[in-house]
């Protein structure tokens, strides 16, 4: 049976992908920051299911987080197939009201933490293994709503790039999926309830709809598959065609 870390798994696209990945018969660990309860809440679908999982706590971006976060998979996994790297926040405000503050937490979060979370899981991490790391359509695109948000993304695209020709050797495949809006709890504040958002949102993807999270973590599962082992180093464009 292979073995998954998820980051960020207890909602949104990082539950999903969870979920996907115990219906493949991938032993799931399901990161989580705050909500043990929604973790659980996977972890026992996930069981319900006749799949394996259980539950890694560890605040990312904070000093110690990623050795926090390997503490507790080493308790019950000696070795890693698949790594995940989807927890991330996002902060709004253009370039005039960015502050330092909500800059250097944005990028701890979403580059430093996914950075050391790989250094840290090379030990663990079998040849042939995946490491996918979910970024944003945004970083092909003007979005000036939240140029801090862009950076991290665009950062961790091309240090995926990086570390694809490094661990190559070793038969690891390194790869982003990148989404466009997508329905979750996250965007909820604006998407949900508002049928002019749903229909503008909807309007900047080729297929017409907004995306949802099991569309995010079916790619994902392709990438993980032994049918992608000759991808990698790319970023798999997962946003229904917006921008196009």
């Amino acid at each position: 049976m292979r073995t998954a870390l998820v980051t960020g798994a207890s909602r949104g696209i990082g539950r999903a992908i969870a979920l996907r990945l115990g219906r493949e018969g991938v032993r799931v660990a399901v990161h989580y920051a705050v909500d043990g309860t929604a973790a659980e809440e996977v972890v026992t679908a996930i069981t319900e299911a006749g799949g394996e999982a259980f539950p890694v706590r560890a605040e990312l971006g904070v000093d110690g987080d990623v050795e926090t976060l390997f503490a507790a998979l080493e308790k019950e996994v000696d070795g890693l197939d698949i790594l995940v790297n989807n927890a991330g926040i996002f902060i709004s405000g253009g370039i005039a009201e960015v502050t330092p503050e909500a800059y250097d937490r944005l990028f701890a979060v979403n580059v430093r933490a996914p950075f050391f979370i790989v250094q840290r899981a090379l030990p663990l991490l079998r040849d042939g293994g995946r490491v996918v790391t979910i970024t944003s359509g945004v970083t092909r695109m003007a979005f000036p709503e939240s140029p801090a948000y862009v950076a991290t993304k665009g950062a961790v695209e091309v240090l995926n790039r990086t570390l694809a020709k490094e661990l190559g050797p070793r038969g690891i495949t390194v790869n982003s999926v990148s989404p466009g809006i997508t329905d979750t709890d996250m965007n909820a504040g604006w998407l949900r309830g508002d049928p002019r958002a749903q229909e503008e949102a909807a309007g900047q993807a080729a297929l017409a709809r907004v995306g949802a999270a099991e569309d995010i973590a079916d790619v994902v599962a392709f990438v993980v598959s032994d049918d992608a082992r000759w991808v990698t180093g790319t970023v798999l464009d997962a946003t229904g065609g917006s921008g196009l």
